[in-house]
């Protein structure tokens, strides 16, 4: 068994390959000159690990490519981070069903599909094949305690994320709660924790995906308003578009970290020991 990656995941691959004491297979990637992909890998093994998250379209395809180079060999497919998978029902008419798509597509060339913290765990129904969840909430929960913070509050940014926020806490039996909105006038609206006070205590805000970054941005100031001692952020996936890495330290978090699903400067927690614990145990 072999490891072989796409641009966008190199240094989790890496880490999949040590945990599992093997090696990354060397691919060549270039463009031809009208934008189209090309890859080439190096010598293919008869099991092959395929890790590749789609942060966007291009990523998407040179997935696809990566598999079909590897249609000589099983393929386990490891997709730490699925773009389109927030699109996973027709909310307007005439729209596509944008999860299922991304789903059916990948789910060619591949013996079985291993995802983590995918935002619907109902699109896995969406794949031809064997599709597996792993979550990254203990391992959140394991840096948050090297961090030494004396009686954390755990804090979900919507009532929907409280169960990840529960998971987190776990690690290390702190408490957790979500933040509620209440709308103060037409223009005014106050977040805040829904039943347990941030004054004084130092508070991590945690969730599966930080996009934009414009709900904890704002929570951030209102409960520094509050009275919390300290705030600091961490998630799976650190998307951040439009500048929401920088909108959030600039509210005063002390930290916004995120996993290596999708990797950053700021990626210090890696899905990677989780990945080869399922890869053998399949």
């Amino acid at each position: 068994m072999k490891v072989i990656c796409t641009e966008k995941s190199q240094v989790l691959a890496t880490q999949v390959a040590k945990a599992l004491k093997t090696t990354v297979v060397d691919v060549k990637y270039t463009r031809f000159p009208d934008g189209e992909l090309y890859l080439q890998a190096a010598e293919i093994d008869d099991e092959m690990v395929i890790v590749g998250s789609v942060v966007d379209s291009d990523s998407l395809v040179q997935l696809m490519l990566l598999v079909d180079a590897c249609d000589r060999a099983t393929n386990r497919l490891v997709l730490p981070y699925m773009a389109y998978a927030r699109q996973d029902k027709r909310f307007k008419a005439g729209e596509p069903f944008s999860s299922r798509v991304v789903a059916r597509a990948l789910s060619q060339g591949v013996s079985e599909v291993i995802t983590v913290n995918i935002h619907e765990k109902e699109v896995l129904k969406s794949f031809s094949v064997p599709a597996h969840n792993l979550s990254l909430a203990k391992d959140i929960g394991s840096y948050i305690r090297t961090l030494h913070l004396d009686n954390p509050l755990i804090l979900a940014p919507d009532e929907g994320a409280m169960a990840f926020a529960e998971q987190v806490a776990s690690a290390g039996a702190w408490e957790y709660d979500h933040l509620k909105k209440t709308r103060l006038s037409g223009v005014d609206v106050r977040m805040a924790p829904r039943q347990l006070s941030a004054k004084s205590r130092s508070v991590v805000i945690v969730d599966d995906i930080i996009s934009t970054g414009g709900t904890i941005a704002t929570a951030a100031g209102m409960l520094y308003q509050q009275g919390a001692k300290d705030i600091y952020t961490a998630c799976v996936h650190g998307v951040f578009t439009g500048g929401a890495y920088a909108r959030l330290m600039a509210t005063g978090i002390r930290d916004v970290v995120c996993s290596d699903t999708i990797e950053r400067s700021c990626s210090r927690i890696s899905a990677a020991d989780r990945i080869a614990h399922a890869l053998r145990k399949n």
